[in-house]
């Protein structure tokens, strides 16, 4: 079964019985009339292919535990400015609502949403605004909820400071989903594309975890020691060893014990991290090496500090909406999170391009990105009812496990969202990870924070980086993106009008560094002048372009179940941004050819395709 897990990087990998040579050999786990597209011929298993279940049911919590990191991170993160530093078993009731309602946004992702395998799940973008409204003269935490000795955890009062700050987020989020939902399913996006390109992208994502670095900093210095292991120990496996394949039992129909190869550091660098830098606390808590007092320096990397938690959190929890209680809204914080929702758009559809090249499908057509973008901003809006204090976007680092795992099966991902369920159903997992070390989750942040940043530079590849143009608006947008916020949190008293929800909205506003940052870059690239080319928008462009309404891509991207070919057959349908069109131009003369036939010429679409 493991031998389907091999990386792209080994162009021969071991074929085992189990999964790959049976699937090559058994046409039944397809669909009927499945098309295969040449460009999905690396692939163990297609976007349309039904791999056997035990594989799905492997694979999916492959892809929870992929995407484990990002999803526990941002509940801590935001714990301390919740004023929830001192209370895990509330931090691991935040990390269960997130498990369940990415498990919830991914099915819906999948069967109504762009239909291809992308997991959602919260989003590092809503971060920088959530932060920069909790920093608010209003919301900041008393001075008494950030003491250990004088917190009670079970007191209303406590529970009362906490809660109405994380309402005042669900509010934002209700809100800016709204915005989102509006953009995706009229089509906007579209319109939008046409001005934003990659030096406005760049500088946005970067500014995502760049003003980041003092919350990691803060809780990697806790001990720098146990940080620098975790940091030590990721970028071992994820760099030095990622090509080191580890033999593994497995049974075979016909070679029925046998070894396979299992590139074990490549998938699960930051999951191997987590658990030896752990184990590592433990140890060095039973041996009393770590300091017993609570003002010693390395006192909350024991693993006894939290150990409470375990026993206190239920075996089973159900998460539902409202259960803070009723969500509040504000100006400053609808702003702030409005910014956001724009940039996780924009990563969005870079996702899309990218999980259908790495699938071997067609490039998504517009109506499928207008309703991927929709879907998100519905999955935002339950992030929001249901309390997750963040939004939720399709995860980069699940298209990227898409292509080491040749297994682009919408239905592994179908497991993947039924596994997050499950994980936020039982009480005890969310628990399990509020109880990891201070400065472990530390290390790993600086990991995380450090790999954003550079996925971010990493979009300036489309453009022209001798001009002389593009680097000043890069290097103006990303040095303003930091400068900026940090004079107005110094300075809050300079900016004020008189009018208090005016006020809050330009501090929010300004102290996102990741709104100044992408607002500078897209003010910049659309006023200097500078070709199409120079600028990043013709290769930008290009697979936009690509996308065409063909026979393959109306059976990947159209709507499950035959709704917009049996129920739904309007004519008013089809004027719809998010339906699935069919008989446009081109469309018919694609179709008329076989998709295996090698004979008679080819058009230009053809060949593209």
């Amino acid at each position: 079964m493991n031998s389907a897990i091999t990386s792209c990087e080994h162009p021969n990998p071991l074929r085992c019985d189990g999964v790959i040579s049976s699937h090559e050999g058994d046409q039944g786990s397809k669909k009927d009339g499945q098309l295969k597209s040449p460009s999905s011929s690396h692939m163990a298993y297609g976007i349309l292919d039904i791999p056997p279940w035990y594989l799905c049911i492997f694979l999916g919590i492959q892809h929870f535990l992929t995407a484990l990191g990002g999803l526990v991170a941002i509940p801590l993160i935001l714990a301390k400015d919740l004023c929830l530093q001192h209370d895990p078993l509330t931090q691991s009731y935040l990390i269960s609502t997130i498990f369940f309602v990415s498990g919830i946004c991914t099915l819906l992702q999948v069967f109504l949403g762009i239909r291809l395998p992308i997991l959602q799940g919260g989003t590092f973008a809503f971060l920088g605004p959530s932060l920069a409204m909790l920093s608010l003269p209003t919301w900041k935490c008393p001075v008494w909820t950030l003491n250990a000795s004088q917190v009670n955890t079970s007191s209303p009062e406590f529970t009362e400071e906490w809660q109405k700050r994380i309402r005042e987020l669900q509010g934002a989020v209700l809100v800016a989903s709204c915005v989102q939902m509006l953009v995706g399913f009229s089509g906007l996006i579209g319109f939008l594309m046409r001005f934003i390109g990659p030096l406005t992208i760049a500088p946005t994502i970067s500014l995502m975890a760049l003003p980041l670095f003092d919350s990691a900093g803060d809780n990697a210095g806790i001990h720098w020691g146990i940080a620098a292991t975790t940091i030590f120990l990721i970028v071992l496996f994820s760099q030095y060893l990622k090509n080191i394949a580890v033999p593994v039992p497995v049974y075979g129909q016909e070679k029925k014990s046998h070894t396979s190869k299992f590139y074990l550091f490549q998938i699960f660098p930051v999951l191997l991290g987590l658990c030896i830098s752990w184990l590592l606390c433990f140890v060095l808590t039973v041996t009393d090496a770590l300091p017993s007092a609570p003002t010693a320096y390395g006192y909350l990397a024991r693993t006894d500090t939290k150990g409470s938690v375990l026993s206190q959190a239920p075996w089973f929890r159900f998460p539902y909406p409202g259960q803070w209680g009723l969500p509040t809204v504000s100006l400053a914080g609808v702003f702030g999170i409005i910014a956001a929702v724009i940039s996780s758009m924009v990563e969005s559809i870079g996702d899309y391009h990218a999980c259908a090249r790495l699938v071997g499908a067609p490039p998504p057509p517009k109506h499928a990105i207008n309703r991927g973008i929709g879907i998100e901003g519905l999955g935002c809006l339950l992030a929001g009812a249901w309390g997750t204090g963040n939004g939720t976007t399709s995860y980069s680092e699940n298209v990227g496990a898409l292509g080491i795992t040749r297994v682009g099966s919408r239905m592994v991902i179908v497991a993947a969202g039924c596994v997050l369920l499950l994980m936020g159903i039982f009480g005890k997992i969310g628990a399990a990870f509020a109880t990891i070390p201070t400065p472990v989750i530390g290390g790993m942040f600086l990991v995380m924070f450090g790999v954003i940043t550079a996925v971010g530079i990493s979009n300036l590849q489309y453009v022209d980086l001798n001009s002389s143009r593009n680097l000043f608006i890069f290097g103006f947008s990303i040095f303003c993106g930091l400068a900026i916020p940090n004079w107005v949190n110094k300075n809050p008293e300079r900016l004020r009008t008189g009018i208090l929800q005016l006020d809050q909205v330009i501090q929010v506003l300004l102290t996102t560094g990741m709104f100044v940052g992408g607002f500078l870059g897209f003010l910049l690239d659309n006023t200097i002048p500078g070709s199409l080319e120079e600028r990043g928008l013709l290769a930008w462009n290009q697979v936009q372009e690509e996308s065409e309404e063909t026979t393959k891509a109306l059976e990947v991207y159209g709507l499950p179940w035959g709704i917009s070919t049996r129920f739904c057959t309007s004519s008013c349908a089809q004027y719809l941004p998010f339906w699935p069109r069919e008989g446009k131009v081109g469309v018919r003369h694609l179709s008329l050819c076989p998709a295996d036939s090698e004979e008679g010429p080819r058009s230009a679409a053809d060949t593209r395709m």
